[in-house]
């Protein structure tokens, strides 16, 4: 859990285990709210914001090599939220195994701040 007003950090590390270098890409988070009934609410506007952008950029990645990328988010209200990551590719990075495109939601949890 973090705490309402507290900036929390996001890290993405990518390792490359293919034989060829891949990237660079980009990766776009989307908060959002799941009301439990398979609905998603994106419009968060007023309940998160990014520290930065929403958008982070991963250079490439040579064979058995690492890159990181870092971003940060305030919660500004309580509640469960889950980030969304949405793997961009760019033209120059092909033949990418699909589940890099169906990354799994991070759940976040914002309690209120100490008194």
């Amino acid at each position: 859990p973090c705490r309402v007003g507290d900036p929390v950090r996001l890290e993405v590390r990518l390792t490359n285990r293919s034989p060829r270098s891949v990237g660079p890409f980009a990766l776009t988070v989307a908060p959002f709210q799941d009301h439990q009934n398979g609905a998603r609410n994106y419009d968060l506007h007023g309940a998160v914001s990014f520290v930065g952008s929403g958008t982070l950029h991963l250079d490439a990645v040579q064979p058995a090599g690492q890159s990181a990328c870092l971003g940060a988010l305030l919660f500004l209200y309580t509640g469960d939220f889950f980030l969304h990551i949405r793997f961009h590719q760019d033209s120059a990075s092909k033949e990418l195994p699909p589940s890099w495109f169906c990354l799994p939601s991070v759940h976040v949890r914002a309690l209120e701040a100490p008194a």
